[in-house]
């Protein structure tokens, strides 16, 4: 039987009611994200039309997930809004923090042995406020979400941008930051804008070497990394009802690399086929008594462009597989037009490393087809001329693989078999001692992100992403275009062999099975529960609530003035910096340290203006923060792009950043910028970029007269006494607008909840 069955049940019960309210308001049919975003307002039933991209709407998430490196600043969050228990179903997976290095047993044991503290504070909180913890060990976040708690026509959200990954069980499920998860778990609505909607219409069916990945490898390819913003992505078609459920989830979960706000399939027999084979028929049986309600309308899907922003149409039949890369997720090549490309770009074409796993490719279909490949290797007489690493995406499909022989497979080929967890896709791979000076090479693998030093802490590592079949094969090859459709490799014998189209299974033919899932309960009552935090303690830190910013910002210096792509990682990287989540002023030491500084192209080498010497970022931020003075980040187009991370604005807010002023946002990181009471802004005139100067000082002028769509005046004083006077564009909102005045949103949480 599934967690929460009444609450699935009770969303069930309403959504009939609302949906049909919805096509009254609205005056038309509806998409199937639509119908979920109607269906869960915060005020029940609608009672008016919402506009795309325009209006803040506020909802009510069904369930929130957590991974170990979010859920630490999300419950040390949630432990100062005053609750005694979570509002919503919620869970913490305790995935991040488990590096690959040795193999699964070794690596878990170390793991243990390196972070119990922080193991041990996340299952007490989760105890102590009625969560549901899931032992390291026991998955990935997002596979084991789908697996137990995606439901059709659900809406969740997730300390994660991979949270995306249950649009493959037809949920609108969203990443967000850890104080959005607070408010919701606080008992308060969600926040988001009215999201725009891009119809993707597959038509056609997947065969040969082409997967479900290859979809959403094109469309990354089609769209951009920030094509997607704003926006939920709704799959349709034929194409999309052949696809299996894990195939569904693979797509949604790389929607996070398009920007998108979700991505999301309609309700149908591949879903319920994957709610019944993991034991969740309760679940199929009431979402068959609904199920028009979780699709989109037909008469939606006839004629989409009526219904939709953007359309997409891709014919599955014609479809090659891809490889995406290097150093971002969207740069798309189809195999066998690989060579030129990459000599011309000058990109290792020996591959040293094929990864295959984390959260979107680690599905029991994932790893069966995988091993086709394998299998054929050890058939036919061939080595893997690359390493080969296997990341189980749970402890489920971990042990029915194992039972059904498919690692064995694998490790016939030398594979290492790391634990149940992200491992590699998220740096936690110790691949180098000496990850900075490491040599230039090509890796392939089934991930998401691809942005240097994401997998190894290499810079010179091209990471290319592909589906697990690609990966096998050219991990076999040893050569970046190889194309297994036409090449052919010679084996031990010297013949030449080709390796055959991959086979597998949608699921297991002897069904899932598994000994220790890893789930732990929480107690029914939680209040005697005690959390310690040591004071002393390096890897966990209680929070001070901010203090409000203010509406006088004069004499402001620049920290710095960041060049091109600055993602969440280049404001707050992950591996080996992850130790320190869930203590603020630690990982404040690696606030902006991989962000390219535009004055001298250098990372982690600015200029303080009060000495006249060059320093790293938080070395400078924090003379300044000594000094009393304010400071602002400038940056380039969609800024904060990648992970959900609210540790990219804490972490400035921490040391004393008052306002980031760019050319665009990602959309989670804005949020979390607002969420953390600062100042998020954007130029009106992207060209006002080129005019901020290394030593300029800002003077904010009408900052008390903060308000929704009024642009804030900015005086910029340069070094030479001259001036120049700059407009800055915000989306804030009225209650938004509050969270900045009273410091951050959580102490506004804190304050409604003492007085109610």
């Amino acid at each position: 039987m599934a967690f929460d069955i009444d609450m699935i049940k009770k969303v069930y019960e309403t959504i009939v009611e609302r949906v049909d309210k919805a096509r009254e308001i609205t005056g038309k049919p509806l998409t199937l994200s639509e119908k979920i975003l109607y269906a869960h307002l915060w005020d029940g039933t609608p009672s008016k039309a919402f506009v795309r991209g325009k209006d803040y709407v506020d909802f009510a998430p069904d369930r929130i997930a957590c991974q170990d490196a979010t859920a630490q600043m999300a419950l040390l969050q949630f432990m100062q809004a005053g609750k005694t228990k979570v509002a919503v179903p919620t869970t913490v997976h305790c995935d991040h923090l488990i590096q690959a290095k040795v193999g699964a047993s070794a690596d878990l044991q170390s793991a243990m042995n390196n972070s119990s503290e922080v193991f041990n504070f996340l299952e007490s909180v989760s105890n102590k406020y009625g969560i549901g913890f899931w032992k390291p060990g026991a998955g990935i976040i997002h596979q084991v979400v789908l697996e137990n708690y995606a439901f059709p026509g659900g809406m969740m959200i997730g300390t994660d941008s991979h949270t995306v990954n249950a649009g493959g069980l037809g949920m609108v499920a969203v990443g967000v930051g850890g104080a959005d998860a607070v408010d919701v778990m606080a008992g308060m609505p969600w926040e988001l804008k009215f999201p725009k909607l891009i119809g993707v219409k597959l038509t056609g069916k997947l065969s040969g070497w082409t997967a479900p990945k290859d979809v959403i490898l094109k469309v990354a390819g089609i769209v951009s990394a920030k094509g997607g913003t704003g926006a939920i992505v709704e799959y349709f078609g034929p194409g999309a009802t052949a696809m299996s459920c894990t195939g569904k989830g693979t797509i949604c979960n790389m929607g996070a690399e398009i920007g998108a706000t979700t991505s999301t399939f309609g309700y149908d027999e591949s879903m319920e086929r994957y709610l019944r084979a993991t034991d969740r028929a309760d679940v199929a049986d009431a979402a068959n008594e609904v199920k028009d309600y979780l699709t989109g309308d037909a008469e939606v899907y006839a004629n989409p462009e009526q219904y939709f922003d953007q359309v997409i149409e891709i014919n599955l039949s014609e479809l090659l597989p891809h490889l995406n890369g290097p150093f971002t997720p969207d740069l798309a090549t189809p195999v066998g037009t690989m060579t030129d490309k990459a000599i011309e770009n000058d990109w290792p074409l020996e591959v040293e490393w094929g990864l295959i796993g984390s959260c979107t490719n680690s599905s029991y279909e994932d790893l069966s087809r995988a091993a086709s490949i394998a299998q054929q290797a050890l058939d036919k007489g061939l080595k893997t001329k690359a390493e080969f690493g296997i990341n189980p995406g749970s402890e489920q499909v971990r042990f029915t693989a194992e039972r059904d022989g498919i690692l064995e497979v694998f490790e016939k080929l030398d594979a290492k078999i790391f634990t149940n967890a992200c491992g590699p896709c998220i740096g936690q791979w110790a691949r180098y001692s000496d990850p900075k000076n490491a040599p230039k090479n090509s890796i392939v693998h089934s991930f998401n992100r691809n942005f240097a030093k994401r997998a190894d802490g290499n810079p010179n590592t091209h990471a290319f992403v592909a589906s697990p079949e690609i990966t096998a094969a050219i991990a076999i090859s040893g050569r970046l275009d190889f194309n297994p459709i036409t090449d052919t490799l010679i084996n031990e014998n010297g013949e030449e062999v080709k390796l055959d189209e991959p086979t597998g299974w949608e699921l297991p033919p002897k069904g899932f099975d598994v000994e220790d899932n890893g789930y732990l309960a929480p107690v029914e009552d939680g209040s005697g529960v005690v959390v310690n935090v040591a004071e002393d303690s390096e890897r966990l830190q209680l929070l001070t609530p901010f203090e409000p910013i203010g509406d006088e910002i004069k004499g402001a210096k620049l920290l710095i003035k960041a060049f091109g792509k600055c993602t969440t990682d280049h404001i707050s990287m992950a591996g080996p910096w992850l130790r320190f989540r869930g203590h603020l002023d630690n990982i404040a030491n690696n606030t902006l340290i991989g962000a390219v500084n535009a004055y001298n192209k250098k990372t982690n080498f600015v200029k303080n203006q009060l000495t006249g010497e060059y320093n790293g970022v938080p070395d400078v931020q924090r003379a300044y923060k000594a000094a009393g003075i304010k400071t602002i980040v400038v940056g380039d187009h969609n800024y904060g792009e990648g992970s959900s991370r609210e540790h990219a604005a804490m972490q400035p807010r921490h040391l004393g950043v008052a306002a980031v002023l760019v050319k665009s946002f990602a959309r989670i990181h804005e949020t979390n910028l607002k969420k953390q009471g600062m100042l998020a802004l954007t130029f009106v005139n992207e060209n006002d970029y080129d005019l901020i100067q290394e030593d300029d000082t800002f003077n904010f002028l009408d900052l008390d007269k903060f308000a929704p769509d009024s642009p804030l005046t900015i005086e910029v004083v340069h070094a030479d006494g001259s001036k120049d006077v700059i407009k800055a564009n915000h989306t804030y909102n009225q209650p938004q607008i509050e969270w900045y005045n009273a410091g951050s949103a959580l102490n506004l949480i804190k304050r409604q909840n003492a007085a109610s």
